[in-house]
C-alpha cells in the first residue's frame, strides 16, 4: 500500500521526502502476542464479579468481520497521507512555538502595574498555559506515537523530538506506547488503570490507602507530569523490590533515573530560573506564571486523560480474557475500554484529540487530525454491532470520573458487611499491628 503519484509531495520545507511513503503495519500485525487463529472456539465468559462479558453477544466469525473492517478503514486514511496533514501538524506547531515565544516576551513585563492591575502577567500567563498545553497534546504525545513519521522529517519524528514535560520521551514510549495501548484496560496489566494511586474499577481490589484517593486525585492532577515521570520509572515498585533486583537491573534503573533527574532539571532550569532571570525585577512573577502554566497544563492534560478510559459505560477485561487474543478482539477491546469527549474542534485540537480516544486506541499511528473524520464510521460500526459507544461533554466526563474516585474510595459491599465496617475492620487490624491483608496483599507499585 502506497501513496498515490500526487500525494508524494509534502511541502518544499521537506525535499527529502522523495519515494513513496509506505504504510506503516497497524499496531496489532506488530503485536506478536495475538492469536492468527481467528478466534475458532474462543468464549466470552462472564467477569469474575459477574458483571456480563460485553462481547458475549458476538460470534468469533463477527469478531473478526469487525477486524477486516477497521483494517479497511485504516488502509484507506494512511493511504490517504499526503501534503495536507503535513501542512495541518507544521501550522500547529508554528502557531504554539508563536504563542510560547510572544507569552514569554510579555511575562519579561510581568511586574508592570496599569490601573492597578498586571496585564502582561495575565496574558502572558494564559498566553503560556494555552501553549503548554498545545505543545503537550495535540503536538508531543501525537509525534511520540509515532503519527508524522511518515514525512520523514528528523525534527517532527518520534526518535528525535523532546517534549516539554519532566517524563524522558523513551521512557513515557514504553510505559505509554507499548504497555498501555497493549494491555488497555486489562485489569493488572494496564497499570494506566489508576497509575497505582486509585481504585477506578470495582473488580481492582481495595486497599486502605485508597481511602485518601479523592485527594491523591487533586495532588496527582496539579502536578501530573511528575507523576507521570515517577510512574513511566516504575519508581515504588522498583524501590519497594530494590534487594530482589540484580546487579544489571539496579544499574539500569539508576540510569533511567538519572535520565529523568536530567530531565526535570532541565525543564525546571529554563522555567523556574532563566526565563525569570531575564524578567530581572519582574522575576517573582515570572515564576509564578511559569508554575501556574505548568498546573494549568498538568490539570488539563490530567483531565481530558481520565477521561478516556474512566467514565462510565466503559469496560474493563479480565487478564485471562486476552490469552489467545485475536485482532478482532484486540479492536474490540479498544473501543470498549476507550471513551471520547464532545466538543467543537478548538477543544478537539487543545486536546491533541484524545477527545477521540476510541479511534485513537484503534489506530495509535494514525495522524490525530484524521481522527474525527472517521469517528462517524467508528460509531456506526460500533452501533451496528450492538456496541455501546461512549461520548460526552468535558464536564459530564470527568464528574462522572471524580464521582467514581470517590466511591470506590470504599470497598465494594460484602453480605453482611457495610462498606463502612469493612473499612473500620481494616483499620482495627493495623492498629491491632497485624495490619490490614488487603494493604500488605497488594500495595501499590508504580507512583
Amino acid at each position: 500500500m502506497t501513496l498515490a503519484p500526487e500525494r508524494l509531495h509534502i511541502s518544499p520545507t521537506a525535499p527529502h521526502v522523495t519515494e513513496p511513503t509506505h504504510v506503516a503495519a497497524p499496531h496489532h500485525v506488530l503485536n506478536t502476542r495475538l492469536s492468527l487463529g481467528g478466534g475458532a472456539g474462543r468464549t466470552h465468559p462472564p467477569k469474575k464479579s459477574g458483571r456480563p462479558n460485553p462481547m458475549a453477544h458476538l460470534d468469533n466469525a463477527q469478531i473478526e468481520r469487525i477486524g477486516v473492517e477497521l483494517d479497511a478503514l485504516r488502509a484507506e486514511v494512511m493511504d490517504s497521507r499526503g501534503a495536507r496533514d503535513a501542512a495541518y501538524i507544521r501550522r500547529v506547531i508554528k502557531i504554539q512555538r508563536g504563542l510560547e515565544i510572544g507569552s514569554r516576551a510579555l511575562l519579561l513585563f510581568s511586574g508592570v502595574k496599569v490601573k492597578g492591575i498586571r496585564p502582561a502577567f495575565w496574558l502572558g500567563t494564559a498566553g503560556l498555559s494555552l501553549a503548554k498545553i498545545l505543545e503537550n497534546m495535540e503536538i508531543g504525545h501525537n509525534v511520540l506515537h509515532g503519527q508524522w513519521d511518515w514525512m520523514r522529517d528528523p525534527k517532527i519524528h518520534s526518535t528525535t523530538w523532546d517534549w516539554d514535560m519532566a517524563s524522558p520521551a523513551k521512557q513515557w514510549q514504553h510505559s505509554h506506547n507499548e504497555l498501555h495501548h497493549t494491555y488497555t484496560n486489562v485489569l493488572e496489566k494496564d497499570t494506566d488503570l489508576g497509575y497505582g494511586l486509585l481504585r477506578v474499577d470495582e473488580d481492582q481490589e481495595w486497599q486502605l490507602f485508597h481511602l485518601g484517593q479523592p485527594l491523591w486525585h487533586v495532588i496527582n492532577a496539579m502536578f501530573f507530569e511528575y507523576g507521570i515521570a515517577a510512574y513511566d520509572l516504575e519508581l515504588r515498585g522498583t524501590l519497594q523490590n530494590w534487594d530482589a533486583l540484580s546487579e544489571d537491573e539496579r544499574a539500569k534503573f539508576k540510569q533511567l533515573a538519572w535520565d529523568t533527574v536530567h530531565k526535570i532539571r532541565k525543564q525546571a532550569t529554563k522555567d523556574y530560573l532563566v526565563h525569570p532571570a531575564l524578567s530581572g525585577p519582574s522575576f517573582g512573577w515570572t515564576l509564578l506564571a511559569n508554575f501556574i502554566a505548568n498546573c494549568t497544563r498538568n490539570v488539563w492534560s490530567n483531565t481530558v486523560i481520565i477521561c478516556g478510559h474512566f467514565p462510565d459505560g466503559i469496560d474493563t477485561f479480565e487478564t485471562d480474557s486476552i490469552e489467545g487474543e485475536t485482532r478482532g478482539e484486540w479492536y474490540l477491546r479498544q473501543m470498549l475500554g476507550s471513551g471520547n469527549i464532545s466538543g467543537p474542534m478548538l477543544m478537539h485540537v487543545m486536546t491533541g484529540n484524545l477527545s477521540h480516544q476510541i479511534e485513537h486506541h484503534l489506530y495509535p499511528d494514525m495522524p490525530s487530525n484524521r481522527y474525527a473524520e472517521i469517528a462517524p464510521r467508528v460509531r456506526e460500526l460500533m452501533e451496528r454491532n450492538d456496541l455501546h459507544y461512549v461520548t460526552g461533554p468535558l464536564l459530564k466526563q470527568a464528574a462522572q470520573v471524580y464521582r467514581k474516585v470517590g466511591v470506590l474510595a470504599l470497598p465494594n459491599k460484602e453480605p453482611g458487611r457495610s462498606r463502612l465496617g469493612i473499612v473500620a475492620g481494616e483499620i482495627a487490624k493495623v492498629l491491632r499491628g497485624k495490619g490490614g491483608a488487603r494493604a500488605k496483599r497488594h500495595a501499590p507499585s508504580t507512583v
